[in-house]
């Protein structure tokens, strides 16, 4: 049996982090690296760092200044463009996730990467991995000003990028995130069964998920 209906999917929308990069990154950089930083930068203990920025992500995390480098530059009053630059080797691909982009192209979908990432953030993972030529579209939240978690972005983005919501797919490892698209319609969703490679599996609740990109080439291509 099939893992999903691709003769009826035209479209996919992709996240980036957590889906096709590794969200190791993402992950050392906030909880432990940017307190490091801050700590020196600020003359003060890590714990202290800690106990001032972690309440600060609580009450941001799922709004469009979470993932706004702008916003937590000044907020903290050091660059936070220039201090992930300085964990950038970190920034790595989920295995074969690039064999699945390519996938993608080879079976004539329309492919957009949408992520929460702010431009910068975006541009320095592009950088480091080569994604851009799979996509038809790269497009971050921040270009309509709602992150993906809110309905507004979703009728901006088929105002920019016109789709199907009956004839896609979307995978996101943001289980709030998979909820929003599901609101506005769209047919087929996937989460991420280990967004972070060197954190556990996790439970997706209602969503299939994906564990292996490779299991879901093999099925697209079986599909053909």
């Amino acid at each position: 049996m099939p893992l999903l209906p691709w003769a009826d999917i035209d479209t996919v929308l992709l996240d980036m982090d957590g889906t096709l990069l590794d969200l190791h990154f993402d992950n050392h950089f906030w909880l432990e690296y940017l307190p490091q930083r801050y700590a020196e930068l600020h003359g003060t203990s890590r714990e202290a760092a800690e106990a001032e920025l972690l309440p600060l992500f609580r009450e941001h995390a799922g709004q469009l200044s979470w993932y706004c480098t702008d916003f937590w530059s000044r907020e903290l009053n050091l660059s936070v463009r220039e201090l992930k630059r300085e964990v950038a080797h970190l920034i790595a691909l989920r295995p074969d996730a690039d064999t699945f982009l390519q996938a993608l192209r080879s079976a004539g979908k329309r492919v957009a990467l949408i992520t929460n990432a702010h431009r910068d953030s975006l541009s320095l993972k592009l950088e480091r991995v080569e994604l851009a030529p799979y996509f038809d579209r790269l497009i971050s939240s921040h270009d309509y000003g709602f992150p993906k978690e809110d309905q507004q972005f979703w009728f901006a983005l088929q105002q920019d990028f016109p789709f199907d919501p009956a004839r896609s797919l979307f995978i996101d490892d943001s289980l709030p995130i998979l909820r929003s698209a599901r609101r506005f319609g769209v047919a087929q969703l996937l989460a991420v069964r280990q967004p972070d490679s060197r954190k556990d599996a996790k439970d997706t609740e209602e969503f299939a998920a994906v564990e292996d990109y490779r299991l879901l080439c093999a099925d697209l291509q079986s599909s053909g």
